[in-house]
């Protein structure tokens, strides 16, 4: 491959199931040409502006914002406001940067972005980590000819003419871990890690501490790793504050050490949740967050339909059932096993690798 120096915008975030897929692509793409130059384009509205410049990128913010809220009218008009100066500053930026490739990772900045991007004739691609693609990427499939997806499901909402389903990017420092290597360690009590998202979910929280407490005399059998999130936090560790088979995290910074010691997984249906999950042959109990395209719901039902999860629905979550799945997986390690062989089979493997080839492809 030639020394050529490659521009690359990656824009996109809100939040780490966004943020840390962009990340494993980008490292990726220095790995696979290590003259790449890459630029991050994200709002002041996620979690990019603390994380990006962290892991030791460029990035800039651009205006822009969410449009699918559940009534809430103010908000959808203060957001078509920015859009319109998020893609006037997009054209700046690609006017001064001179992208070779504009990648769109989801997130309030990647539509924006990719339609300017698209506009000038740059080389560009979308990235689709959900089953049931949002509202913006299923707009821009039409002006952008270029998709990879996380999963099959995702094809047919997308008018893409090229498309690509690789698998979800993760991170190196969970890429490197392995089923195998998790294999090696024994543990001595069924352990549940319990992850809510990067904010944590007050519903999650809540039914899982329930059930520590509700059941006491499964302390002796079961372990827990709880991470609760920054608000739920101080709460949290008071109602766990009798309890000796629980930690409990603000946030768990190190996740591949945990993964490793988890039979177990209690989490929302983010797409990079599950698929860090299947990496590491953690059987995941799904409460999908509810939202108006029921995206993480479609995630779910994926593992569901692979007998590789398990899923309750918010709206209607039982706690005897919930009690039932954890028993049954705590008495039965065949069934243990097999799921962990089932999401083995669904892990990806070198995604962002994959992406990182195609795209230095097309720019050669």
């Amino acid at each position: 491959m030639s020394f050529k120096k490659y521009r690359i915008i990656i824009a996109g975030g809100g939040t780490g199931g966004h943020i840390y897929p962009a990340l494993a692509i980008a490292e990726a793409l220095i790995h696979e040409h290590k003259q790449c130059e890459i630029l991050f384009v994200g709002t002041s509205l996620g979690l990019e502006s603390k994380i990006i410049p962290k892991a030791g990128f460029n990035l800039k913010l651009i205006q822009s914002g969410k449009l699918n809220f559940k009534g809430q009218i103010l908000n959808k008009i203060k957001t078509l406001f920015k859009i319109p100066i998020g893609i006037f500053q997009s054209f700046w930026i690609i006017l001064t940067f001179k992208p070779h490739f504009v990648l769109g990772v989801g997130g309030y900045a990647s539509a924006p972005m990719l339609l300017a991007a698209s506009l000038m004739g740059c080389k560009t691609a979308l990235w689709e980590p959900n089953a049931h693609p949002g509202m913006a990427n299923r707009i821009l499939s039409r002006f952008v000819s270029k998709a990879f997806l996380v999963f099959e499901d995702a094809k047919k909402y997308l008018k893409s003419s090229e498309v690509h389903v690789l698998g979800m990017p993760l991170r190196s420092e969970i890429e490197n871990y392995s089923i195998q290597s998790k294999k090696q360690i024994d543990h001595k009590m069924f352990t549940i890690l319990c992850f809510g998202g990067s904010q944590g979910s007050v519903f999650l929280n809540d039914q899982l501490s329930d059930f520590v407490l509700e059941n006491p005399d499964l302390n002796n059998q079961i372990k827990v790793f709880h991470q609760t999130g920054s608000l739920d936090f101080q709460r949290m560790k008071t109602k766990y504050s009798n309890t000796s088979n629980v930690e409990v995290f603000e946030y768990i910074y190190n996740m591949p050490d945990y993964y490793k010691q988890a039979d177990v997984l209690f989490c929302r249906g983010g797409a990079s949740t599950l698929a860090e999950a299947a990496a590491f042959g953690v059987v995941p109990i799904v409460v999908p967050l509810p939202a108006a395209d029921d995206h993480q719901q479609k995630n779910a039902e994926v593992l569901v339909q692979e007998n590789a999860g398990y899923m309750f629905l918010q709206k209607n979550f039982n706690k005897d059932e919930f009690k039932k799945v954890i028993l049954n997986l705590v008495d039965n390690e065949a069934l243990r096993k097999c799921m962990s062989k089932n999401l083995e089979k669904i892990a990806p493997k070198n995604s962002s690798t994959k992406i990182a080839q195609n795209i230095l492809q097309q720019i050669n």
